[in-house]
C-alpha cells in the first residue's frame, strides 16, 4: 500500500516538474514576442503589459479546467 501512494506521488511530481518546464519555456517565447512586439527599450511598459496579458490567459485557463473538473464530477455521481 505504502509502494502504491510513492509511486502516485512521484506521477504528480513529476507531472508537475514538467508543466513548470514547460510554462518557463512559453514565459521566455512570450517575453520575447513582446521584445520583438514593444522593442527591448520600452521596458516596465511592456512587461505590464505582459503581465496583464499572462494574467487573462491563466484566469481563462483555469476557469475551464474547473468547469471540465466539475462536469466530471457530476457524471460520476450519475
Amino acid at each position: 500500500m505504502i509502494q502504491k501512494e510513492v509511486v502516485k506521488q512521484m506521477i504528480v511530481l513529476a507531472t508537475s516538474a514538467f508543466g513548470l518546464v514547460a510554462a518557463l519555456a512559453w514565459n521566455s517565447a512570450i517575453q520575447e514576442l513582446f521584445k520583438r512586439l514593444f522593442g527591448s527599450t520600452s521596458g516596465i511598459v511592456s512587461m505590464f503589459v505582459y503581465a496583464v496579458v499572462v494574467t487573462m490567459i491563466a484566469v481563462a485557463v483555469t476557469t475551464k479546467l474547473g468547469r471540465m473538473q466539475k462536469r466530471l464530477e457530476d457524471e460520476e455521481k450519475r
